[in-house]
C-alpha cells in the first residue's frame, strides 16, 4: 500500500505550525543540503529524480535549475506560483494551508543550488487562509534561523516575502506573474528570453509550482533513486490528484505517478455518485482534453495521457456521470477562458469570444448546420497562435468534446434541445460512447419554446 510522502503532515494536529513540522523531521533536508553538498550535486540530484513540474507544463525541475546562469556575483530570485486559478485544481492550497514549511523547504534548497538569495511566493489574492499561513509560516521560519542571515551557519543567506495577486488565472503563467509581481498588469511576456535569462526585475529567476518546491526535501533525504523507483520511467515520484465532479469521495489523492484512472475514481474517490454510469473525464485540469468512459484503464502519467489524446496537466480529475450535457461543459469552460484572457493577442481576445457565442448558441438551441465545423475552426485557429499557452487551453474543451461525442453536438444541432434532458438521455449515451452519428435520428422529443 502506497505511504503518502507530500499529503503526511496533513491531518495531523496543528500540521501548519513549525513545531508539528519539527518534531516530525522538518528541516532536516534543508540542514543536510546546505551542509553535505554544493548547488552542482543539488542539481545533478534533481535531475537524477526526474523530477518534471506539477504546475501543468510538465518541464524537467533540474534542467530549468540548470539554465540558471552560475555567475556568483550575479543576484537571482526563486518565485513560487501560488496562484491555482485552474478548475478542478486544488492541492497548492492545500500544501500551503495545511504544510507550507514543506514549501518553504523546499525553496531554500531550491535558492542555494542555483545561488538565489531572494525568493518571493506569489498567492491567488482569494486565497486568505494560505495568505495568513504563508506569513506566518515564513516569520516562524526567520525566527528559527531557516531565513535570513547565514542560514544554519552555512553562510547562505535567503530572504522569502509574500505577494498577493488580484485573482487573475492568467498570473498562473510563469511571466504574467513576474509581471504582477513587478506592480504591473499580469499579462504575458514574448519569450524567449525565458525568467531563467531574465525573469522578475530583470534578473535570473527560477519559477516552480508549490506541489513541485513540496518534492525537494524528500529527494534530498531519501536519495534520487528512491523518488525515481515512484511512478513510471517518463513519470517519476509521488502525484496529488484533485478529483472533483459525480464522485463519491472528492477530494486530494496522493499516490505514484502512473496509478490508472479507473483506480482512483472507483477505488480513492468512490466510485461514482448516484450509481450512475461514467460518461466522461477531465484528466488534468479544465485546460486538457476529456477522456471517454472507454478510456479510463490510461495510466495516469505524462507519457501515457499524451498518448491517450490529452495531459496530465495540473492532475486535476473532473468526473462527468451519464447525465452530462457535453455541450454545456465545454460552453462553461470556455466562458471562463473567455472571461480570463488578458485581451494583449488578437487570436485569444477575439477568438474566445467568438468560440464561446458558437458553442452558446448551439447549447440554447440556435445552432446552425455549420456551427460544429465553425468551431472547430476557431479552436484550430488559436491553439499555437497567441502570446502564451492559453490558445491551447481555451481551445481543448470544444475541440475535444466535439471530437469524442460529436453526436450529441448534431442532436442539439437538429433538435433544439438537449439530449440530456430528454427521457432517452441512456439511448443517445449509448450511440454518442459508440461512435454512431445521432444526426436524423427521431427521439420524438419536445424542442425547446
Amino acid at each position: 500500500m502506497y505511504e503518502p510522502i507530500l499529503t503526511r503532515n496533513i491531518g495531523v494536529a496543528d500540521s501548519e505550525k513549525i513545531a508539528t513540522y519539527l518534531a516530525r523531521g522538518g528541516y532536516e533536508a534543508t540542514r543536510v543540503a546546505l551542509t553535505q553538498h554544493t548547488p552542482a550535486e543539488l542539481i545533478d540530484m534533481v535531475k537524477r529524480a526526474g523530477l518534471r513540474g506539477r504546475g501543468g507544463a510538465g518541464f524537467p525541475a533540474g534542467t530549468k535549475w540548470g539554465f540558471m546562469p552560475v555567475d556568483p556575483a550575479l543576484p537571482k530570485i526563486v518565485a513560487v506560483n501560488t496562484d491555482e486559478g485552474e478548475p478542478g485544481t486544488f492541492k497548492d492550497r492545500a500544501l500551503v494551508e495545511r504544510d507550507p514549511h514543506q514549501v518553504i523547504e523546499g525553496v531554500i534548497i531550491a535558492a542555494y543550488a542555483v545561488g538565489a538569495n531572494r525568493a518571493y511566493v506569489y498567492i491567488r489574492g482569494e486565497f486568505f487562509l494560505g495568505v495568513k499561513r504563508w506569513i506566518k509560516a515564513i516569520a516562524d521560519a526567520y525566527e528559527r534561523g531557516f531565513l535570513g542571515r547565514d542560514i544554519l551557519g552555512s553562510g547562505f543567506d535567503l530572504d522569502l516575502s509574500v505577494h498577493r495577486g488580484a485573482g487573475a488565472y492568467i498570473c498562473g503563467e510563469e511571466t504574467a506573474m513576474l509581471e504582477s509581481l513587478e506592480g504591473k498588469p499580469g499579462n504575458p511576456r514574448l519569450k524567449p528570453p525565458y525568467p531563467a535569462q531574465r525573469g522578475l526585475f530583470g534578473l535570473p529567476t527560477l519559477v516552480h509550482n508549490v506541489e513541485t518546491l513540496a518534492c525537494i526535501p524528500h529527494i534530498v533525504l531519501r536519495g534520487p533513486a528512491w523518488f525515481a523507483g515512484i511512478g513510471t520511467r517518463q513519470s517519476t515520484g509521488p502525484k496529488i490528484f484533485c478529483v472533483s465532479g459525480h464522485v463519491n469521495r472528492p477530494g486530494n489523492y496522493e499516490l505514484p505517478l502512473g496509478t490508472p484512472l479507473r483506480e482512483i475514481i472507483e477505488g480513492h474517490a468512490g466510485g461514482m455518485s448516484g450509481g450512475r454510469k461514467l460518461k466522461a473525464v477531465i484528466p488534468g485540469g479544465a485546460s486538457t482534453p476529456v477522456l471517454t468512459a472507454d478510456q479510463i484503464d490510461t495510466p495516469m502519467a505524462f507519457e501515457t495521457l499524451a498518448a491517450a489524446g490529452s495531459a496530465l496537466g495540473t492532475g486535476a480529475i473532473i468526473v462527468m456521470d451519464e447525465t452530462t450535457c457535453m455541450v454545456e461543459a465545454a460552453r462553461r469552460l470556455t466562458r471562463f477562458f473567455a472571461h480570463e484572457s488578458c485581451g494583449r493577442c488578437v487570436p485569444c481576445r477575439v477568438g474566445s469570444q467568438r468560440l464561446y457565442e458558437t458553442l452558446d448558441r448551439i447549447e440554447c438551441g440556435k445552432g446552425r448546420p455549420g456551427d460544429i465545423d465553425l468551431a472547430l475552426q476557431i479552436a484550430q485557429a488559436v491553439d499555437g497562435t497567441t502570446f502564451c499557452p492559453m490558445g491551447g487551453a481555451l481551445a481543448n474543451p470544444a475541440r475535444s468534446t466535439i471530437e469524442r461525442f460529436r453526436g450529441e453536438y448534431e442532436y442539439h444541432i437538429a433538435h433544439r434541445q438537449c439530449a440530456m434532458q430528454t427521457g432517452r438521455a441512456t439511448a443517445i449515451v449509448h450511440r454518442l460512447s459508440s461512435g454512431r452519428s445521432v444526426r436524423g435520428q427521431n427521439f420524438n422529443r419536445r424542442r425547446r419554446p
